[in-house]
């Protein structure tokens, strides 16, 4: 009994030491890592390049699945390149099998595990800022070793009482089984790196043979599919796709490691002239990388297939503006907010267009039910994310893009005004000023759509200004066309009702790109 509350507690310190330090670094990555997603990814090799170096250094595959999905929500991203940082991503989740057994097992780091947890408090206690967050990464990481030296010891009791693994022969249908139970690990714990570490442990004990650690291991990186796949679901369509891709991908790899299991027995046996596995903790991780890395490489050249078949299995249903409001991403405000920004943007554009459009005369009144819609749909998604204001840049972003939004819901108000944009073509000033502009509303769409952002916001408070002096002065020509009694007053109210619907929206136009330019980076 001892043994197994051993074996348990060094799980859990395992399990508390691999979230502690996956948060620590995510957060001194802070924003950095969609910079570096984007900056590197070009090509589906490039992604899959920066995708394992990411999740090595972050120690966790979500955090860069859920931003490639963002940047690919956003429009930043094309969804061929992501699956390249997704693939990517699973070589990057070994690195946790070679820290485990070269540090834990072979430098024996746990006995110096009290200590770092020690410098660590003591550096999240009296430091500051990266400081800070640096000792609890130091905490973390000294908790992990702590943790397999328990679980050592734990298991060292065990290696003559499991009777699950020794009752299995090793035939193909005990191995599934236990590909099965390593499904089932991963899913109760919700780590993969701790059903590594605990297969590694086992192993080095010698309480299981290598090829059930193998389909161990097999098992828990088919696992982590079902952890992404139940989050995806009710989310965007970026979100379902990168599911499925996980899903499909890691079971094409698992039934392929699978296969490979007795080869590599045969090939590591073979390379130290030896009948029984030497080293075996060190040929688990050895094999975990390989049978991940080979996947990468043979599914690579056909990315462009693979996409294509995602997006058939899984059409898109919803307006194409709406992609980027994944609920996926809320759990990374950072990157949530980028793509509600990028939703926004869009939802502008269509605005200029059909501002552009009322101003020839042409009316949508289906498209306006629709974008009324959508942007209620954006302030549900903007409502969701939660920021504190001494969170710093992000608040700030949150803050301007809520302001963006009550000016867009405005605009799209002024937009239905029907009467008074009609009344712009029943008298020659009122035209003459519609008619100035719309090469100015071209220009604006124009910077936007080469993401010109600041220039575009230039251009808005200019074209606001214009517009207010032109209309301060026609406002007196109409007053004074009154007072000589050559219009009446309900005629010269209808004109400068038009008059103010020109300011008005001009001034939205102008917040909206004001907001906008302070929400980018």
């Amino acid at each position: 009994m001892q043994t197994l509350i051993t074996t348990l507690g060094g799980l859990g310190l395992f399990l508390l030491g691999m979230v502690i330090m996956t948060d620590s670094l995510r957060t001194l990555a802070g924003g950095h890592l969609r910079g570096y997603l984007l900056r590197f990814t070009h090509s589906p090799l490039s992604g899959a390049i920066t995708g394992a170096a990411s999740t090595a250094l972050l120690q966790s595959s979500s955090a860069t699945t859920v931003t490639a999905v963002g940047l690919v929500a956003s429009g930043m991203l094309r969804f061929r390149e992501a699956l390249g940082i997704i693939f990517g991503a699973n070589i990057g989740t070994t690195i946790t099998g070679w820290l485990v057994v070269l540090l834990g097992f072979k430098l024996q780091l746990g006995e110096l595990a009290l200590p770092i947890i020690l410098c660590g408090t003591l550096l999240r206690l009296f430091g500051r800022h990266q400081f800070s967050m640096l000792g609890i990464f130091l905490a973390g990481f000294g908790l992990i070793f702590l943790g397999i030296t328990y679980l050592q010891a734990g298991m060292s009791g065990l290696d003559h009482k499991i009777q699950l693994f020794t009752a299995m022969d090793e035939g193909w249908f005990s191995l599934l089984k236990l590909a099965g139970l390593g499904i089932l690990f991963t899913i109760i714990t919700q780590s993969s790196s701790a059903g590594v570490a605990a297969t590694l442990t086992a192993l080095y004990a010698g309480a299981i043979p290598f090829s059930h650690a193998a389909a161990l291991i097999i098992g828990m990186d088919v696992g982590t599919t079902v952890t992404a796949a139940l989050a995806a679901i009710g989310g965007s369509i970026n979100s379902r796709r990168t599911g499925l891709s996980h899903v499909i991908y890691n079971l094409l790899t698992g039934i392929m490691a699978l296969l490979l299991i007795w080869p590599f027995i045969w090939m590591w046996q073979g390379l130290f002239s030896e009948n029984t596995i030497l080293y075996p903790e060190i040929a688990l991780v050895a094999f975990h990388s390989l049978f991940n890395t080979l996947g990468v490489i043979l599914v690579l050249p056909f990315t462009q297939a693979f996409a294509r078949l995602i997006i058939r299995l899984l059409p898109d249903q919803q307006s194409s503006f709406l992609q980027g409001l994944d609920t996926g991403l809320l759990s990374e405000p950072d990157i949530a907010i980028t793509s509600a920004h990028r939703v926004i943007q869009q939802q502008f554009l269509r605005q200029l267009s059909t501002a552009q459009q009322l101003l020839t005369h042409v009316h949508n009144e289906t498209g306006h039910r629709r974008m009324t819609d959508e942007l209620t749909e954006i302030q549900l998604y903007l409502d969701k994310i939660h920021l504190e204001k001494h969170e710093g840049p992000q608040w700030q972003q949150l803050y301007a893009l809520v302001h963006t939004l009550d000016h867009l819901q405005r605009l799209e108000r002024r937009l239905q005004e029907q009467e008074r944009i009609r009344g712009l073509s029943h008298r020659d000033e009122l035209s003459h000023l519609a008619k100035q502009m719309q090469p100015l509303f071209s220009r604006l769409i124009e910077l936007f759509q080469r993401e010109e952002i600041q220039s575009a916001d230039e251009h808005a408070q200019r074209l606001a200004r214009n517009i207010r002096h032109a209309a301060d002065q026609t406002r007196d020509d109409i007053l004074a066309l009154v007072a000589s009694d050559k219009i009446n007053v309900p005629v010269a109210t209808g004109y400068l009702e038009s008059l103010r619907w020109l300011e008005r929206t001009t001034t939205h136009i102008a917040r909206i790109s004001h907001y906008l330019a302070a929400t980018t980076d």
